[in-house]
């Protein structure tokens, strides 16, 4: 109103000058001096009159406060993973309750160095220290990732094998969710929040080649958009004609973690009723295994027996098996879920972060970073500690990082973790480190504890680090058992924590 009333005056006092300073035509037309004068003076009276209205109190009135928003609750209605367990939720979740892995030994084709000669290749492979990989199953089989289907659509020649996971992993999703959006205003309401670790690092290797060879010409259009993180984010839109909040977390470890928990704040917000949310990784190439190699992140012992080599909180462990896939939920505000009848698998109640601001690959050893992220996520949830009756640890099976997470959940939880009411375990001794998309399987895994009352066992536990003592010892085994809360940990490179808490509605 008051910058109505401010336009009004100001046109009708200039109008009015106008009318009194223009010189008759004929005169204006005979005298480019008078003209000039006029142009002046109309120039210093809208000046007088800006500088006048900007200075009056009414146009600095503040805001008034943003809207209020009401407390929206977000669930789970779907899941979907692509994992070397095997393609599909059940497939996965029964072979892991099971004690069963998926690692095994890496071979040269594993390497995708089809770009070089044989010889390269196999100077690249002798030159890898760690040979063991956790890699999805691909075939035509029941729990097989199937690459005809993924890889050889009518869009393959964009989409790389870490798209194809994640499109994957969203329908199985979008399908157990029972959420495939017709109507135009559905579909600007649903949104996707799928991140990934590091994109195609082998089309990135084949790229170069090109360069190598002086054979840029030959490089593909496509090349950008199957590298960028964010397409797989893109695709799943694509298809389904998602047009609400369109994002990639991209934090390093701790990726499918924040993608989720982003996307919970969405619907909290109002961005969204329904969020695809999750990671995905395809990073077994010859270059990002030399690159782990060279950082001493990888395990190295067990080359000659694959099954055994990530063995989370054990004293043998000596570095993380690489691995891939992805792992996508369908998050949903609970009264959009309730009005169309939905599955429930679980709330997310709680989402916290910290940055350890320590190094660039380890974390302090006081565990201060992990210690934060749980304790966020804990006050946003409104529990407390000896509330949470599981927890699925990070621990990726190295001698530094198992040993400080370790000790966080000791902190935080105390004597709950110390009497042995409080189950944790890290479940990478089957499937290996996920990266980007370890933390939506790893999540995933943790809304099945609840929804079926189980939690899985860490593999490969044969002897437990000095740190655990009496009743403080990861699952060796899978328990039934009744979770109500449980929370899902995820850190990464570069000190980023993230940590989700998910509880049961009823």
């Amino acid at each position: 109103m008051a910058c109505s009333l401010v336009s009004v005056l100001f046109g009708s006092l200039l109008s009015n000058s106008l009318r009194r300073n223009t010189p008759p035509r004929g005169r204006l037309q005979n005298s480019a001096a008078m003209n000039r004068r006029w142009w002046c003076k109309s120039a210093q009276l809208c000046y007088r009159l800006h500088r006048s209205f900007s200075s009056s109190p009414v146009s600095h009135e503040p805001f008034k406060p943003t809207p209020f928003l009401p407390q929206r609750r977000v669930v789970v209605t779907g899941l979907g993973m692509v994992t070397p367990l095997g393609c599909g939720v059940e497939t996965t979740w029964k072979r892991l309750i099971k004690g069963e892995s998926g690692i095994r030994a890496l071979s040269l084709e594993d390497l995708k160095m089809s770009g070089f000669d044989r010889d390269t290749q196999l100077y690249t492979f002798d030159q890898l220290t760690s040979k063991v990989a956790a890699i999805v199953p691909c075939g035509a089989e029941p729990g097989e990732f199937n690459e005809a289907l993924w890889l050889d659509s009518k869009h393959s020649k964009s989409i790389a094998r870490f798209i194809s996971y994640a499109l994957c992993a969203a329908d199985e999703a979008l399908r157990d969710a029972n959420w495939i959006p017709s109507e135009q205003e559905e579909k600007e309401k649903t949104g996707v929040s799928i991140g990934g670790g590091i994109g195609s690092i082998g089309d990135i290797l084949d790229a170069s080649q090109l360069i190598c060879e002086k054979r840029l010409r030959r490089l593909s259009p496509f090349f950008v958009p199957r590298i960028l993180i964010n397409m797989a984010a893109g695709h799943v839109s694509m298809k389904y004609g998602f047009q609400g909040p369109n994002h990639a977390a991209v934090t390093a470890c701790a990726t499918g973690a924040n993608s989720i928990g982003d996307a919970a704040r969405m619907i909290q917000f109002g961005d969204a009723d329904v969020m695809v949310a999750g990671g995905t990784e395809a990073s077994i190439d010859a270059l990002s295994i030399a690159g782990f190699c060279r950082s001493r992140a990888l395990a190295t012992k067990y080359n000659s027996s694959p099954q055994e080599a990530s063995r989370p909180f054990d004293c043998d462990r000596d570095g993380f098996v690489i691995g891939e896939g992805a792992g996508v939920l369908v998050l949903e505000e609970l009264e959009h879920a309730e009005k169309r009848g939905a599955k429930i698998y679980a709330e997310l109640r709680g989402y916290g972060m910290s940055g350890d601001a320590h190094h660039i690959t380890q974390p302090h050893a006081d565990g201060r970073g992990a210690i934060l992220a749980m304790s966020r996520a804990l006050k946003q949830s409104g529990l407390c500690p000896d509330q949470v009756d599981y927890v699925n640890a990070h621990a990726t099976s190295t001698p530094l990082g198992d040993m400080v997470e370790a000790h966080a959940i000791k902190s935080l939880f105390s004597g709950h973790a110390t009497s042995g009411a409080l189950a944790f375990s890290s479940t990478k001794g089957a499937i290996g480190h996920l990266l980007g998309a370890a933390g939506a399987v790893e999540a995933i895994f943790t809304v099945l504890a609840i929804h079926n009352g189980i939690a899985p066992l860490s593999l490969n536990l044969s002897t437990p680090d000095p740190i655990f003592k009496e009743d403080f010892m990861p699952l060796t085994a899978s328990k039934e058992m009744q979770i109500k809360a449980a929370l899902s940990n995820a850190f990464g490179f570069g000190g980023t924590n993230a940590a989700l808490l998910f509880a049961t509605m009823s």
